[in-house]
């Protein structure tokens, strides 16, 4: 028998909040968390602006004690390690010092890099002959699954630990890799989630291929501009997202409150065939990711309130806008509301499917559909298929029950997740 899974916390480091309470004021307000970056600037990218979220030394204390912060370099397992302690006290679940593992629960924690400052200062005092100086933690710091290990650790953990890796994808993958664990009975809880660092030896790479804006160096938070005419290319950013996903039996048992269930979903590649590349997705893949997804759900696409689309803010949003209408077989006055969190706090990489999943689940449990900034003029390729209402600019207050979110990511790769108002 296949068990009902559901989402009984969350948690959010976002460029434009930090807390649910700090994200879900910024996302319902169409408020930006793109700045002027001083040291993209000093390096003299062609793009200047990040998204990148605020942590004080007195914030990272309420998760990590003194100790733990000595020789501590690492800004992707900061903000996962504060994501996803916020999601399991969210859910009402105690952190224990027991002396056996909890073998009910995991962590499915994805990360694209880990510690890659870290790694950098590694490299240069092992050059200067200072390996004694690297510290205790530089192998947990840089290995790709520190931050499932700092979590295990930290809570517990007894059931599957691990970190999943697939770029853009990541955040939207990690989810669906709860989901089956669950609903197939291998585990009551998983901690889902996805990170990234921050910092220019991550953005780098994207800045030398041109897919970054430079038009906006001196107004930010104009600068994410998904679904845009005026889109020039996504703005970098970081942070990271989590969830505690549950069976629903053991939810309802321990009287936690349901943020909402996950019906189903969908991850595939375009196998870089076809249209596919490294770069750009396969448009055979991308709809048939949709189609699957909607499918394994047990819906129909007429019964969809929204979409949070991948929308990057790059010449391929309107190919996108294609691909949902040809997969959903709707179009125009009966295409579901689209938005895109990257608007207000830009392309978060490997955490981008987790932090814009945590602001679909939101929409779902306190109705409402966010704006998408910046997109007062909206690109033509688009209009051509949907109306432009369907593009909020202004929060709507509205009953929401479904919502889509997916994630196409480089290497040609492809999740698509299906949240719905949990009804008994």
């Amino acid at each position: 028998m296949n068990r009902r899974v559901v989402i009984t916390g969350m948690g959010v480091v976002a460029p434009n909040g930090v807390g649910l309470q700090e994200f879900t004021h910024a996302i319902k307000n169409g408020l930006s968390g793109i700045k002027k970056d001083p040291e993209l600037a000093r390096l003299k990218f062609s793009c200047q602006i990040s998204g990148t979220p605020t942590i004080s030394t007195e914030k990272a204390l309420e998760y990590f004690t003194e100790l733990e912060l000595r020789n501590f370099n690492s800004s992707g397992i900061l903000y996962g390690v504060i994501a996803g302690l916020d999601a399991w006290k969210d859910a009402g679940l105690e952190i224990k010092e027991a002396e056996n593992p909890d073998w009910d629960s995991g962590t499915i924690f994805g990360a694209g890099t880990s510690g890659i400052e870290k790694f950098r200062e590694s490299i240069y005092k092992i050059d200067d002959y200072q390996t004694k100086r690297l510290g205790s933690t530089a192998v947990a710091q840089t290995m790709n699954s520190g931050i499932s290990a700092y979590l295990g650790g930290k809570l517990g953990l007894g059931n599957q630990v691990t970190t999943n890796s697939s770029a853009c994808t990541t955040g939207t993958e990690s989810l669906m890799m709860a989901f089956d664990r669950i609903q197939s009975g291998q585990a009551k809880r998983i901690l889902a989630g996805s990170t990234s660092d921050s910092g220019p030896y991550i953005w780098g790479g994207f800045d030398a291929m041109r897919v970054c804006t430079f038009k906006h160096n001196d107004t930010p938070e104009k600068g994410s501009r998904p679904l845009s005419a005026a889109a020039s290319g996504f703005v970098p950013g970081s942070g990271a997202g989590a969830f505690v996903v549950e069976d629903l039996e053991c939810a309802l048992a321990r009287g936690a409150k349901i943020y909402a269930e996950i019906l189903g979903g969908n991850i595939n590649s375009g196998g870089q065939r076809g249209s596919g590349t490294m770069t750009a997705p396969n448009a055979v893949a991308v709809q048939r990711c949709i189609t699957e997804a909607v499918k394994n759900s047990g819906i129909n696409p007429e019964e969809i309130d929204a979409i949070n689309g991948h929308l990057t803010a790059t010449t391929k949003d309107g190919f996108e806008i294609e691909n949902w209408s040809q997969a959903l077989g709707l179009k125009n006055a009966n295409f579901p509301y689209i938005n895109s969190l990257k608007s207000m706090i830009g392309h978060c990489l490997s955490a981008a499917g987790s932090i814009e999943s945590v602001a679909s689940v939101l929409q779902i449990h306190e109705n409402f559909v966010f704006p998408s900034i910046n997109c007062e003029d909206l690109h033509p390729e688009v209009i051509a298929i949907i109306d432009a209402n369907k593009v909020p600019q202004k929060l709507i207050e509205m009953p929401v029950n479904i919502v889509v979110k997916a994630s196409f990511g480089f290497g040609d790769v492809n999740g698509c997740i299906v949240f719905k108002k949990f009804e008994k």
